[in-house]
């Protein structure tokens, strides 16, 4: 994937969402380093020059799971960061990505992305084409159509800017106490659910959760922003719902 030109459009579709654009720059200011980011409708999406909050929502979310072989999902695929953070924890048996844009799942498989050959590669991951936000609402078919109704250990979100800021309204009520309980029978007993957010702790959506959840933590991840100068930082959500003795069976 080496890159000879200081600019370059490597894909440009018109998506559901809107415009969708992979771009591969470099940044005299840092050395040249070579960066990849994902710009929907004139908003920047993402970028590989920062990923630290997504690397974190694999470990925070995972360090609580249950003990033993875990099924993990992800919602949303992007450059691949919180995939491949998740993918380093020997214990996820299978990774499944949701990623609801078709041409992101190309990227990987194209290797137009600096991770997708790791992703694609390892047999224990699974892209699956389809809206992660209406498959959370019907639990008895499930986020996998070969598996209608199967559960997962973990569940690690990383697709809207925060509880308030979506890529289109209709997520919003993903954020609701009423769209959490749906989604959380998605979930083993003691499975977990984190969430990015690129914005501070947001109380209104930590009480929605709690009303849902036993154990909920939001974590602040501060990074080096050698762009804007300084640290900027996001949040991770992480909710577990703890099994009862009345329910410790699936």
């Amino acid at each position: 994937m080496e890159m000879t030109k200081s600019f370059e459009e490597l894909d440009h579709r018109e998506t559901q969402l809107g415009e969708l654009i992979l771009r591969r720059r470099r940044i005299p200011m840092l050395g040249d380093e070579v960066v990849y980011e994902v710009i929907l409708n004139g908003e920047f999406l993402m970028s590989s020059l920062f990923h630290a909050v997504e690397d974190a929502l694999a470990d925070l979310g995972l360090a609580v799971t249950p003990p033993g072989p875990l099924d993990v999902l992800v919602g949303g695929l992007g450059l691949g960061y919180t995939a491949a953070a998740a993918l380093r924890h020997p214990n996820v048996s299978s990774l499944s990505i949701v990623e609801y844009l078709g041409p992101v799942i190309e990227w990987h498989g194209k290797g137009l992305v600096p991770l997708g050959a790791e992703l694609t590669g390892d047999p224990r991951t699974c892209f699956i084409e389809t809206d992660f936000f209406a498959s959370a609402t019907r639990p008895r078919e499930g986020f996998d159509p070969m598996l209608p109704g199967r559960k997962f250990h973990a569940i690690l979100l990383d697709i809207d800017h925060s509880p308030r800021h979506w890529l289109n309204p209709r997520h919003s009520a993903l954020y609701s106490r009423e769209g959490l309980t749906t989604l959380g029978q998605n979930l083993h007993k003691g499975g977990v659910f984190a969430m990015w957010s690129d914005e501070s702790p947001d109380e209104e959506f930590l009480f929605n959760l709690r009303e849902v959840f036993t154990e909920v933590h939001s974590h602040v991840i501060s990074f080096p922003n050698p762009i804007r100068g300084g640290e900027s930082s996001g949040t991770v959500y992480v909710a577990q719902k703890q099994p009862t003795w009345e329910n410790i069976i699936d």
